[in-house]
């Protein structure tokens, strides 16, 4: 038995945003949970702070047996590092995708006015949204995406949220295997050597012809990946629940 997933979205969508990774790694046989962050998809109306994210990824958790590989994506991928910086014991390795941005107060800005004025549109922006989901994405991804609805009220208060946490300090804590991922083409790599470096055991991985929503323009390799660091994560608890040595020589000799 692998270990289990927990996959984190990002800002405005749901957990339905993930449809193509679950059937693809449950076609593989992974256990595999998606859930909603407050003010998102079936919790829209809830207030969202970063404490309360982190509690119902923990949760997540704990629901598949108290230990995980964790994925998050943009909002996901900081809410996932700054979960395994507070509780590293139950994240067995995590993937964080499309947030290797320090969401500093004046990164926040750039996207904290459009949200404010989106705010200020009768149906706070949602149409547009939707036409850009639309847009960009294809091969049923827009529909996963939309399926779980598009919390456009929720963006300032998360911006608000993630622009006051440290994501550097919270990788720098977390001594478990962290794969940083990102499209070529998306605009939140800036800080990538950073993030890379802030990291006991990292790699960092990019995604040709990706952008930001790189698990949805590239959903079969962005699978691949978390089904390889889902293997890489399960050798290493075998070898530490068999005492066979350091998880590191067992997966050289075991895993490629």
């Amino acid at each position: 038995m692998g270990v289990p997933i927990v996959l984190v979205h990002g800002l405005r969508v749901s957990g339905s945003m993930w449809r193509p990774q679950v059937e693809l790694l449950e076609g593989q046989g992974c256990t595999v949970v998606a859930p909603d962050l407050p003010g998102h998809g079936s919790r829209r109306g809830e207030e969202f702070s970063l404490g309360r994210a982190v509690d119902t990824v923990l949760e997540a958790i704990d629901g598949v047996g108290g230990r995980a590989l964790l994925v998050g994506l943009s909002l996901g991928g900081f809410v996932s590092i700054a979960a395994a910086g507070a509780a590293p014991g139950r994240v067995a390795g995590l993937v964080a995708a499309s947030c290797t941005a320090k969401p500093a107060q004046s990164l926040a800005q750039v996207y904290r006015i459009p949200a404010v004025l989106m705010d200020r549109l009768p149906d706070k922006g949602a149409t547009l949204n939707e036409r850009f989901h639309r847009l960009t994405l294809r091969d049923g991804a827009a529909e996963a995406v939309l399926d779980g609805g598009l919390a456009v009220e929720a963006a300032t208060a998360v911006i608000d949220a993630v622009s006051e946490m440290d994501p550097l300090s919270a990788l720098a804590s977390y001594k478990g295997p962290v794969w940083l991922i990102n499209g070529a083409r998306d605009h939140f790599r800036i800080h990538e050597k950073q993030f890379f470096d802030a990291c006991a055991d990292g790699r960092l991985v990019n995604v040709p012809r990706a952008g930001h929503m790189v698990s949805l323009d590239q959903p079969v390799n962005f699978s691949r990946i978390v089904a390889d660091a889902a293997d890489v994560v399960a050798v290493r608890e075998r070898a530490v629940e068999g005492g066979g040595g350091s998880p590191r020589a067992v997966e050289a000799d075991g895993a490629g």
